[in-house]
């Protein structure tokens, strides 16, 4: 990237580049896109990692299935003198594939867009929905009466007709199948569920490795659970007497034994709704219970949709630059944005923007200054001739400081229409607004 160019995100995701000279005035700040989102993601690796709130949750996850797995590796490590060594090896191998493969497949789903949508920064024009199907009887309330949208339109998905609702926070009708996360506030492609054991929504982008995270957790508690007894059997003698002297191997056994339950369910349940093409949100909602769901392809076409399926991409780049954003809404914010008086934005004396069309307006804490007063005293001292710096311009510890003082070097001081010349022998000069 050239020293004098970055570029800027506009609405419709392109990037357009700001030149020095955008750069160099206040209001163009330019910043990653990530780091003004206004979802409650977690961004590492300068935004090319996406997590949802609750991150620190993988870390949990990963000491529940790294524990017990690399306990068991280590265990049939030392137990390669005591059996077969081709037998210790391959069952070792094999602990440790499947343990690396759980902990990748995790970090994919947890880690990488689920299908985040990009919201707007304002609500549809009315005549971009004044086709909907239904006439709908709930309305948006919109900041701005003029603007009436409904609630909810209709749209076709293989010939049959599909509800789509209105996002308030991301100002857009959401695509078919997608859901706003409360807790990551997005829209979401093809939103299943937010998982709080990855720490991330479940969707369209990541669903693919969700389903290999979750199978391969059962297949290494399987694999565990069984090695672990065959370690208590081959011991011979009694079974019990075996178990009191392998403790470590009971402890392995009940874990992976409840372990087993929950992420096997989970797999069951889940390879159900990839066999009947449904989400886990549409699930609970018995939204396909008496009526045909649009978007099966049969079992067979509803697996090789998942298996061979395309991953689409990212609808948001969050590493792009971007000066368009809002910090809050504080004072300091305002100023960050281009408020700057010195440079002539805005007309102090008249308490407003200038009267520019696309001119910003003037941040409410200036509007409410009462400027009348400054403009008596000035008039006043000039007519008894004895002008001097008026607080509002010059910091009071100065004044009384320098009060009969000639200054060397001249300083002039602009405010809008006002200048303030401390260059001539004088002590001050003040030139009324015209």
């Amino acid at each position: 990237m050239s020293r004098n160019k970055v570029h800027n995100h506009d609405d419709s995701g392109s990037d357009r580049g700001l030149s020095s000279k955008e750069l160099a005035s206040p209001g163009a700040l330019p910043r990653r896109l990530y780091q003004v989102w206004k979802g409650n993601n977690k961004f590492l690796c300068g935004g090319r990692l996406v997590f949802g709130p609750d991150a620190a949750s993988v870390l949990l996850t990963t000491t529940l299935i790294g524990g017990p797995a690399i306990t068991f590796c280590i265990k049939m490590l030392l137990l390669i003198g005591e059996v077969n060594p081709l037998f210790g090896y391959i069952v070792l191998i094999v602990g440790l594939v499947l343990t690396v493969l759980d902990f990748i497949f995790l970090f994919l789903t947890s880690g990488r867009d689920p299908g985040i949508i990009p919201r707007n920064s304002q609500p549809p024009e009315s005549d971009e929905v004044c086709d909907a199907t239904t006439p709908s009887t709930e309305w948006i309330n919109s900041k701005m009466p003029d603007l009436k949208l409904p609630r909810t339109k209709d749209v076709q998905v293989n010939g049959q007709t599909v509800k789509v609702k209105f996002c308030d926070t991301c100002l857009l009708y959401r695509p078919p199948r997608a859901s706003h996360c409360s807790i990551c506030n997005n829209c979401v492609q093809r939103f299943d569920h937010h998982c709080p054991w990855v720490g991330q929504c479940i969707a369209l982008r990541n669903y693919p490795f969700f389903i290999c995270f979750i199978s391969t957790s059962t297949f290494l508690c399987i694999y565990v659970f069984t090695f672990s007894w065959i370690n208590i059997i081959r011991q011979g003698g009694n079974l019990w007497k075996a178990m009191s002297r392998d403790v470590l191997s009971v402890v392995l056994i009940i874990y992976c034994f409840i372990a087993f339950w929950f992420v096997g369910g989970l797999t069951v349940f889940h390879l159900y709704l990839i066999s009947t093409n449904q989400t886990t949100y549409e699930n609970f909602r018995y939204r396909y219970e008496k009526k045909e769901n649009p978007y099966t392809k049969g079992m067979l076409g509803n697996v090789k949709e998942l298996v061979f399926g395309k991953i689409p991409p990212s609808m948001i780049n969050f590493r792009t630059w971007t000066s368009d954003y809002e910090t809050g809404g504080s004072v300091t914010s305002e100023f960050e944005k281009g408020y700057v008086i010195s440079r002539g934005n805005f007309d102090i004396e008249n308490g407003g923007s200038l009267q520019k069309e696309g001119d910003p307006h003037l941040p409410g804490i200036l509007q409410r200054l009462d400027y009348g007063g400054v403009d008596e005293k000035l008039k006043r001292k000039e007519r008894e001739g004895s002008v001097a710096f008026d607080p509002f311009f010059f910091p009071a510890h100065l004044d009384s400081k320098y009060p009969k003082q000639q200054l060397d070097d001249g300083l002039k001081i602009s405010s809008g229409h006002r200048i303030v010349d401390t260059g001539s022998p004088q002590i001050a000069s003040i030139s009324p607004p015209r």
